[in-house]
């Protein structure tokens, strides 16, 4: 009897196990799915992540991409609105210039045949004044050729200017070396400069300020020059006491050479028949050189006048007669020629006018300035102080011999 018992509590027991097995087994099977499906979740979560990282990427790089889109337009805004204010500046220049030359009108009602008296007799007015200006300044004629030269002296830097001043009754020469410097000697006559050493026969002035580059000019015993360190600043000073007596702002000037051969001057003074100028280039019209006509007791604006000719390839320029003579080069030096004009009357033009070639083979001039009461061009050639005799002729006779 207790044989049945003892097995029957083993066949009992057996069959717990088994079935405790077959729910562990099943247990199992449940935890294992429900493990595969959190890690398939998990994966496709970091799949998304990966995703949303790849489009914030994208999104950032297409912001940068834009911003500096932005940033070229802006700067080009800037740019258009900078040359915008300058040519307004020009034009409102101009137009004051006009009003100051024209007369106004009357606003007193007349009779048709009184107004056109009064027309003619202002045509016949402006006429004579033409007429005067002509004769006053001998302006009917152009240069019609480069002649001999003449090596004065050999003195004072590679770079520099020399010239007389174009005053009446003036004999006295200047003597300016270097591309940047405070010291001009001043001589009392081209014979002296030529006999002498540089500072023994010559009186020194020590300017307030350096210059900048070789466009320097006297007029009237003020020295006119471009100050250094400044974009755009013309001082006068009074050659007597050393003393700044006057300096004004060119507006549009100093942002490129005015000769690309001569990289270190931007602005150019000059002296003609009717008085004080500067040369300038303008890259906001292609680099071409603009001539700006100034008092020489204020030195206040006149005009303005946007010239065709080009800095590339100058070395220097100078005015005859209110009309812009522009000389080119090489950079490795060679034979000199004026190839473009620009004449304020509109009377000749370059293409119907020949090149100019100077009269020496392989020249560099550093400066170039015009006495026309000499008809001689004063020009610096690598420390050479020459002189070229120019020959001039009436306007219809060059343009007619050109043709």
């Amino acid at each position: 009897m207790s044989l049945v018992a003892v097995l029957l509590l083993s066949l009992t027991v057996a069959s717990v196990q088994s079935q405790r097995s077959t729910q562990d087994h099943f247990m199992m099977q449940y935890f294992e799915r429900r493990l595969a499906q959190m890690e398939e979740r998990l994966n496709q979560c970091e799949r998304n992540t990966v995703n949303v990282n790849q489009r914030i990427y994208d999104i950032s790089s297409e912001v940068r991409g834009q911003l500096s889109v932005f940033n070229v337009l802006r700067s080009e805004v800037k740019s258009q609105v900078d040359s915008v204010s300058i040519r307004v500046d020009r034009v409102e220049r101009e137009l004051e210039y006009l009003e100051n030359k024209i007369p106004t009108q009357s606003n007193i009602e007349i009779e048709e045949a009184l107004l056109e008296q009064q027309m003619r007799d202002a045509e016949l007015d402006k006429l004579k004044k033409k007429a005067k200006i002509k004769l006053e300044n001998d302006c009917g004629t152009a240069l019609s050729g480069v002649k001999s030269l003449k090596i004065v002296k050999k003195a004072g830097d590679s770079s520099g200017s020399w010239f007389k001043d174009p005053s009446k009754g003036s004999t006295k020469v200047y003597f300016l070396s270097g591309l940047t410097n405070n010291t001009l000697l001043e001589y009392v006559s081209l014979k002296v400069f030529m006999g002498g050493s540089a500072r023994q026969t010559a009186r020194v002035v020590q300017l307030p300020f350096h210059w900048q580059g070789t466009g320097q000019m006297v007029y009237n015993g003020f020295l006119y020059y471009h100050k250094a360190d400044t974009p755009n600043q013309i001082l006068k000073v009074h050659l007597l006491n050393g003393t700044v007596v006057d300096s004004m702002l060119l507006s549009g000037a100093g942002r490129l050479p005015a000769y690309s051969l001569n990289p270190n001057t931007y602005l150019d003074m000059a002296v003609d028949e009717l008085g004080l100028w500067v040369i300038h280039a303008d890259p906001d019209y292609g680099g071409n050189l603009v001539i700006t006509k100034l008092d020489k007791d204020s030195l206040a604006v006149e005009h303005t006048w946007d010239t065709l000719c080009k800095s590339r390839d100058a070395e220097g320029a100078f005015l005859l007669c209110g009309t812009l003579y522009v000389v080119y080069n090489t950079r490795y030096g060679g034979r000199s020629s004026v190839q473009c004009l620009y004449d304020i009357y509109d009377t000749i033009h370059s293409e119907e006018s020949p090149v100019l070639f100077f009269p020496k083979g392989y020249t560099s001039h550093t400066s170039l300035h015009y006495h026309h009461k000499d008809k001689q061009l004063y020009a610096w050639d690598d420390g050479y102080q020459t002189i070229y005799k120019v020959e001039t002729a009436r306007k219809d006779q060059v343009t007619a011999a050109a043709g």
